[in-house]
């Protein structure tokens, strides 16, 4: 199959998936192979006094027991660097049971390894630890007086205070203003396959089975925290049963297993149970959000300022980078924009689905809803009157397609048939409401070079390797897509090899940059085989194409020819390599992402709508439907992205209507932590969704223009539904998630 780009090729993973066939970290089967369990802290803050083991030992199949006071101390703890830098990725720079310093609850105090993964579980249970318990802040509430501005966001990549103009003066002066004010609960990932890692031991070198969103960035940490060569690390990854962010940091439990397997000197298995997944990898934080618009009579935007606050732990400065968007979607002059925390006694934050702009363009949205109706100016037209042509620093965007997503999305959805009026439409019992959203993600590369190689055989068939992973997004096919095209051959011919840090260089697939950091490579990989190959035959005296002109030979379906490729003189790759002896002839392919400072800007677009159908005696809402339009570039395969989108706008639901967590003060821990208490969607809570692309070129993405769909389907989706709420109810509610007891009437309003 030629062209295999832009097709809706289904899944090449998919009969094994389906079939039972693909093995997911906790299902490799090794010889001799133990079982870790961890012991998390019961308390929120304070230290260890004594922990009694002696129960544990009597347990049946119990190997070892491991503490502060008998486990190998870490080399170094690497900086806190997200893996989209390229390096160590630890989860935060706190690294547990080095001592008997307690500061959070479920921090990882002690494992129990047995011969199996049940004894180890029950001979954990009966470990016996005394706590002092000291102080502790693990709520907005508790920690605001101890609130502090940020000077930068994780590890120093992104400056927490942006500005430009004199914001106060101008909100002062401007003739309408409107001010938000929102509160959202922590999330938590909620991966299908909770996280697992199985460490082998051969002599001085380690293979780690880890699930992870990236194998660079586990083989870097734990090389870096057990001071040991990187080449002395392989890191393979089959299948993820989802990431989310959650899995693109290397957090503690890798390298623990990997302790634990030197310990007792045989392959250890450590699988996370469903409630240490709330405390093991980081989560979206509790936050508040606060953002004020001043604005012209006809809805101009003449200021905007926009802050945050959030819980981070005690060691790192850590906080979704929420205003990022908000400075440079629309047009304004006068900006603010910045970040306050506080330490509380939790892990550290991380990375989400639509890291920080899930929430921070929501409630830029919400305040541009408010504008409109403040300046009778129509949601749509508001956001077309203030899009911006370039970015905050003057650059033009790489590619656009905003007005084009609104525009269509206005015209999918119906939007003209809407009567502003809140409260106007009702059917029976339900209020019916509509809303609507931009959605804008930015692209921030800041990866070292990327690698693939690639390999034709003799007998006509091709495998492309690179070092990224398959954790549900379609990788593996989209790849072999972009291999197909570049070789010149047929789809069915070409397999993509990935999931090994022994293969070349990728970064963490993180921010929605995987495809197009992936795909750069393996084209180039492929461009760069085929160029040799065609080089060969036409300097080959035995080739049909022996004389004539490189550039003007085509190859289709792994057959070299001159002219439109199914005819004329030719012969293909096999032939050609077959004539000359050769087994296989491979090439590396090399692709650097455009610098920091390039002169563009980098942002994903889209539009979304939705109508929800509201009970205001009970607080139900139903979500009826969903349209998403979106810009993302050249879509690799159609069917591939439309499930990605679909994916977040449907995350972007859950998270306005359903997922949301508390911490108990009292015990310093969450009120959740399983999926019968953390709320997530059925089948049956989903509406009918649109996805629809409007086509951009791009030439700064890529040699591709590929620009990556993994967040813009959830961005801004939980704003059109605060707004389609506000129409159905006449009331603006303040909070995420929107909570039945928020939703409902108050005694006394009319029907």
């Amino acid at each position: 199959m030629s062209n295999a780009i832009g097709k809706p090729i289904s899944r090449v993973d998919g009969r094994r998936k389906v079939t039972g066939a693909a093995r997911y970290t906790a299902e490799i089967e090794l010889p001799n192979l133990a079982h870790c369990a961890v012991v998390g802290a019961a308390v929120p803050s304070g230290r260890i006094l004594a922990i009694d083991e002696k129960r544990v030992h009597d347990a049946e199949g119990v190997l070892a027991v491991l503490t502060h006071d008998n486990l190998t101390k870490i080399a170094s703890q690497p900086p806190l660097l997200p893996s989209l830098a390229g390096g160590p990725a630890p989860g935060e720079t706190f690294f547990p049971m080095q001592d008997d310093t307690v500061h959070y609850a479920g921090q990882p105090v002690a494992m129990v390894v047995a011969d199996s993964h049940e004894r180890a579980q029950y001979a954990a249970s009966l470990l016996d630890i005394t706590y002092e318990r000291a102080d502790s802040i693990t709520t907005i509430e508790e920690g605001r007086a101890t609130a502090y501005e940020a000077e930068t966001l994780f590890g120093g990549l992104m400056p927490a205070r942006n500005e430009r103009g004199d914001v106060e003066t101008a909100l002062a002066q401007a003739p309408v203003r409107v001010d938000v004010d929102h509160h959202y609960a922590a999330n938590h990932h909620n991966t299908l396959e909770p996280s697992a890692t199985t460490a082998v031991w051969d002599g001085e070198r380690l293979t780690l089975y880890d699930s992870t969103m990236g194998v660079r960035a586990t083989q870097l940490t734990v090389a870096q925290l057990l001071g040991i060569p990187i080449a002395h690390i392989r890191v393979i990854t089959e299948f993820v049963g989802g990431g989310f962010g959650g899995k693109a940091m290397t957090w503690p439990h890798v390298t623990l297993a990997a302790m634990a397997a030197r310990h007792v000197r045989r392959p250890v298995r450590l699988s996370l149970t469903r409630p240490q997944t709330y405390t093991s990898h980081g989560h979206r934080e509790e936050q508040e959000q606060r953002l004020s618009i001043g604005a012209t009579k006809d809805g101009l935007l003449t200021a905007v300022r926009h802050e945050k606050l959030s819980v981070t732990s005690p060691f790192d400065d850590w906080a979704e980078p929420a205003t990022g968007v908000t400075s440079q979607l629309y047009r304004c002059e006068n900006y603010l924009g910045l970040h306050r925390m506080i330490r509380g006694n939790v892990m550290t934050p991380t990375f989400m689905r639509a890291p920080g702009e899930s929430l921070g363009v929501s409630t830029l949205e919400v305040a541009m809803d408010r504008l409109a109706y403040a300046t009778g100016v129509d949601p749509v037209e508001l956001r077309l009157r203030n899009r911006a042509s370039v970015d905050e620093h003057g650059n033009p965007w790489s590619s656009d397609g905003l007005e084009e997503c609104l525009r269509t999305g206005a015209r999918l959805f119906g939007w003209d048939r809407r009567d502003p009026e809140p409260r106007s439409r009702r059917e029976g019992d339900w209020l019916i409401g509509s809303g609507m959203a931009v959605a804008a993600y930015p692209m921030a590369f800041m990866m070292p070079p990327q690698q693939a190689r690639v390999r034709v055989y003799a007998d006509g068939s091709a495998v492309m390797q690179c070092g990224t992973q398959e954790f549900g997004t379609g990788a593996t096919t989209a790849m072999a897509q972009v291999a197909a095209d570049g070789l010149g051959m047929d789809m069915n011919d070409v397999t993509f090899e990935a999931g090994d840090s022994d293969l070349p260089n990728a970064s963490a697939s993180v921010g929605s940059m995987g495809a197009s950091m992936v795909s750069a490579a393996v084209h180039n990989a492929a461009i760069e085989l085929r160029r040799q190959l065609v080089a060969m035959a036409v300097a080959d005296t035995g080739s049909p194409l022996h004389g004539a002109d490189a550039s003007a030979v085509v190859v289709e379906d792994g057959r070299m020819s001159l002219g439109d490729g199914s005819a004329g003189a030719g012969e293909t790759y096999a032939e050609m390599m077959r004539r000359n002896r050769l087994s296989m002839k491979d090439a590396l392919g090399d692709w650097t992402p455009p610098p920091m400072d390039a002169p563009h800007g980098m942002m994903t677009f889209g539009a979304q709508f939705a109508e929800v159908a509201v009970d205001p005696d009970i607080g139900l809402v139903r979500v009826r439907r969903m349209v998403g339009v979106f810009a993302p570039g050249r879509v690799l395969n159609p069917k591939l992205a439309r499930s990605q989108l679909m994916g977040g706008m449907l995350w972007g639901m859950s998270q306005a209507l359903l997922e949301g967590n508390q911490m108990d003060p009292r015990s310093g821990r969450w009120g959740a932590s399983n999926l019968g208490e953390y709320l997530v969607p059925v089948n049956a809570d989903a509406p009918d969704v649109t996805v629809e692309f409007v086509d951009v070129t791009d030439e700064v993405a890529g040699p591709l223009g590929v620009k990556g769909v993994g967040e813009i389907g959830q961005v801004a989706m939980a704003g059109a539904l605060m707004n389609a709420v506000f129409h159905a109810t006449g009331r603006r509610l303040e909070a995420l998630p929107m909570a039945a007891e928020l939703v409902m009437d108050p005694p006394g309003t009319s029907a």
